[in-house]
């Protein structure tokens, strides 16, 4: 998790004052839209639009590592949005691509909505989850806990983020027609693996029990038909999407997203660059707090020693379980709602019916410890810079102080037995983490989500789920824990499992009785969610959006090579390849910063048809190709591509054809396009 600053009011959107407006009506006031649903079925839409971040100089978001930095894509991450109207009530389900849903991304996402659409979307019916990959662009929170590896707050990566969000929503709003959905239940044995089998082991009998693997296999699938055809999937699985390490450089979705992409492209045919996709399918997180997809516990180990690989087996296998659990569905009825409050995590006094002990307790302001400074050895190493090491520079800290200083006495006994590192809610100018955080529950027919921004390990999201289901007084079994959603504040471990202080002891921040807070809470919403009451907001979520610097460098004009123009062909591809060969070829580029082709692509694959004209086959984006992008002294950029030719690839005549833009001294951008020498495949 990284920090990092400099003045720049990136992405900021002016107007607290129009958000709590705008977001404090409940879910009873929500209009209906403009269509009305039928009795005995929804109005659903599905939408989906494209979050990369630029592929370039972009600290990555998730591992934390100064080094790792962007350079090139591989499988774009995209933003899929659901809306469900019962002709009472709407709700938004929102499933980004990304590393986290930061507060500063909610917010603007919600200050957008209200722009476009008034009080029909609000943070009460607008759900904001994120599939957790580690191998996207960082820098689109306000928190400088998780700016400092990236160098600072990154507009280009907010504006990538909120734009596709809202993009996916707006398309989904378009998009509402009569339709039904179905639910659908399996498992999954062979995508995770518990990481933290030491902390595990700590539960009560009665809880492992539910679990005798030490993995949450549940898979649950909800279904979306229109016109009687298959529209889209919501999947949601447990387990972390790090299959990708943190030696890659190339943007990607990660496991997650090859699931989808199996869906979307493989199975249904989608072109994303050729408008909305027949079939959308998301694949959401729950309780992986504590689950590796690395399945040899090494990162990058399991089910082989490869990442791409492990990307792609791991995404299929998920892929094959929600078809499986999709052909068992049941059709799903019943109304949809939400509600959603904010809680202040570093000061909740927990009644003793929500401890271990029975006794009273209290959350704390936010803390590191060691082991979080430490990482997960599983999935990789944690946050750099804290402590500082020797000789190492980071102007970010340079800027806001060092993080890793003595915590008060006060908070040492609160946060026992976690040894810490750096008491991040203590922190100048402001806490390097929020503590006011959102918590809601959303109803879709039988089916309740429990959403809150964190990490949450399995036992810890089946004590919440016990929580709510008792409250709303329905089967364990209609509840899910919907971890990722709406903000982000690290994991939450249940206090046995904190005391034994591993990653996800040391990252649970608040305390020792943060899950306990949790369950109180989550309680006290279910009950007037049953009772369609109304809670107070609670606590106002801050907003340091003008506080936020930027260390990392801007990159300025272009420059070729001596003799050479920008889309020169530096190596051609060869005259002719078979089947299942690949393709490469590398082009004089520019920085990808100056356009990061949102919604677009670096690369065509063309083949020539009947007709003598050229058609796109393939395009960077897509699993097949792969962009590395390289810089050549101060300001030379190369784009080296490949193309991994399918087995089934008509045959014919192909050439790649790249595209970028350029950046002049005067300021001004320049598209160009470089194109290759035509091949073979056959």
């Amino acid at each position: 998790m990284p920090m990092s600053r400099r003045v720049v009011l990136a992405g900021t959107v002016a107007g607290s004052a129009t958000l709590a407006a705008a977001t404090t009506l409940g879910a009873t006031t929500l209009a209906a839209g403009p269509a009305a649903a039928a009795q005995s079925g929804y109005l659903i839409g599905i939408g989906i639009s494209d979050i990369t971040g630029p592929a370039a100089e972009c600290g990555m978001m998730g591992y934390s590592q100064l080094e790792q930095q962007t350079a090139g894509i591989h499988l774009r991450p995209r933003a899929r949005a659901f809306i469900i109207d019962d002709s009472n009530r709407r709700i938004v389900f929102a499933v980004a691509e990304n590393g986290m849903i930061f507060q500063s991304v909610h917010r603007g996402v919600l200050l957008e909505l209200a722009r476009r659409f008034g009080d029909r979307y609000t943070e009460q019916n607008v759900l904001l989850t994120s599939t957790h990959s580690h191998a996207t662009c960082g820098g689109s929170s306000n928190d400088y806990a998780y700016n400092l590896s990236i160098l600072g707050f990154q507009q280009q990566v907010y504006d990538a983020e909120v734009n596709g969000i809202v993009e996916a929503i707006v398309a989904a709003d378009a998009d509402l027609g009569p339709g039904s959905l179905a639910l659908g239940h399996g498992e999954l044995h062979d995508a995770s693996v518990n990481r933290s089998r030491i902390a595990f082991e700590r539960n009560p009998d009665a809880d492992k029990q539910v679990f005798p693997d030490a993995i949450d296999p549940a898979v649950t699938v909800l279904s979306f038909v229109k016109g009687g055809k298959p529209a889209g999937a919501i999947t949601w699985f447990a387990t972390h999407n790090t299959s990708m390490t943190n030696q890659n450089r190339l943007i990607s979705a990660d496991n997650k997203g090859y699931a989808a992409f199996s869906y979307e492209h493989i199975e249904h045919g989608a072109r994303y660059l050729d408008g909305a996709p027949d079939f959308i399918a998301a694949f959401a997180q729950t309780n992986a707090g504590d689950l590796s997809p690395n399945l040899n516990l090494r990162p990058g180990s399991g089910p082989t020693e490869d990442e791409f690989d492990n990307t792609r087996i791991i995404g299929e296998r998920q892929y094959r379980a929600s078809k499986d659990a999709l052909a068992q569905a049941r059709s799903l009825s019943g109304p949809v709602d939400a509600m959603l409050c904010y809680i202040d995590l570093a000061d909740i006094a927990v009644d003793g019916r929500f401890t271990p002990d029975g006794q009273p307790r209290h959350t704390a302001p936010a803390a590191a410890g060691v082991s979080l400074i430490a990482g997960s050895v599983e999935d990789g190493p944690g946050l750099p810079g804290i402590p500082i090491p020797e000789g190492v520079r980071n102007p970010f800290i340079d800027a806001l102080g060092d993080p890793n200083r003595p915590a008060p006495a006060w908070l040492a006994d609160a946060q026992a037995p976690k040894a810490i590192v750096a008491p991040l809610g203590l922190l100048p100018p402001v806490p390097w983490v929020p503590n006011v955080v959102p918590i809601q529950l959303v109803r879709i027919g039988e089916l309740y989500l429990a959403c809150a921004g964190a990490e949450f390990t399995i036992v810890s999201g089946l004590r919440v789920r016990r929580a709510v289901a008792a409250a709303l007084g329905v089967p364990l079994e209609r509840v899910l824990m919907q971890g990722y959603a709406n903000a982000y504040h690290e994991y939450v471990a249940t206090p046995e499992e904190y005391d034994s202080q591993q990653y996800e002891g040391g990252s649970t921040l608040f305390g020792r009785y943060t899950l306990c807070a949790y369950q109180q809470e989550f309680t006290r919403l279910a009950a007037a969610f049953v009772a369609r009451q109304q809670v107070p907001r609670g606590p106002a979520p801050r907003d340091v959006s003008h506080l936020q610097p930027n260390f990392q460098p801007a990159p300025g004009p272009d420059a070729t090579p001596p003799g050479r123009d920008f889309g020169d062909v530096l190596i051609q591809p060869a005259p002719a390849y078979p089947r299942g060969a690949q393709v490469a070829a590398e082009f004089v580029s520019a920085h990808p910063k100056h356009n990061p082709r949102r919604n677009g692509t670096f690369l065509e694959v063309q083949r020539r048809n009947g007709s003598g004209d050229w058609i796109r086959v393939a395009n960077e984006g897509e699993w097949a190709v792969r962009f590395h992008w390289s810089k050549r002294g101060a300001a030379e950029s190369v784009a080296r591509f490949t193309w991994d030719i399918p087995v089934d690839a008509a045959p014919g005549r192909y050439r790649l054809r790249h595209y970028a833009d350029s950046l002049t001294p005067d300021g001004a951008l320049h598209p160009f396009t470089g194109t290759t020498t035509e091949f073979d495949v056959g």
